[in-house]
């Protein structure tokens, strides 16, 4: 009888340290599966906090700044038709249409360029910027 007792003394611990490491195993999974970040809708609460970050990160930014930042993927590589950063004979039919054209292009998207370069961060200005960045050295 006391062998009995001590082997369901034993089936019960080996029994506890399963359902432990079950847990553990659970918990484990559980945090490598845990979403990376979240998405911030506009109406959110996170939403509101994200103009200000970008306000007080000290100032407006150089087109120079945007341009190498965002721009020179493309426009320093000709992707998707991009006129290359400094390409005047690219560059001289664009700039012969006028920077208010040039501007609504960048701002807006045109052709396989996307609004804004795809630069979310940027102000209308900081575009605008680049742009003129862009143009006065592809002349």
């Amino acid at each position: 009888m006391k062998v009995v007792l001590n082997f369901v003394a034993a089936l019960a611990v080996v029994a506890g340290a399963a359902v432990a490491v079950a847990q553990s195993v659970d918990e484990q999974i559980s945090e490598r599966t845990a979403p990376v970040g979240k998405t911030c809708m506009k109406g959110d609460e996170c939403a509101a906090a994200a103009p200000a970050a970008a306000a007080s990160s000290g100032g407006a930014r150089s087109g120079s700044d945007v341009y190498t930042g965002n721009c020179a993927a493309c426009h320093g590589t000709g992707a998707a038709g991009a006129p290359k950063f400094g390409d005047a004979a690219a560059w001289g039919p664009r700039i012969a249409k006028g920077m208010d054209t040039l501007y609504t292009h960048a701002l807006n998207g045109f052709n396989a360029m996307p609004a804004k370069g795809l630069c979310m961060t940027c102000s209308e200005d900081e575009v605008k910027a680049a742009v003129d960045h862009m143009v006065e050295n592809s002349k």
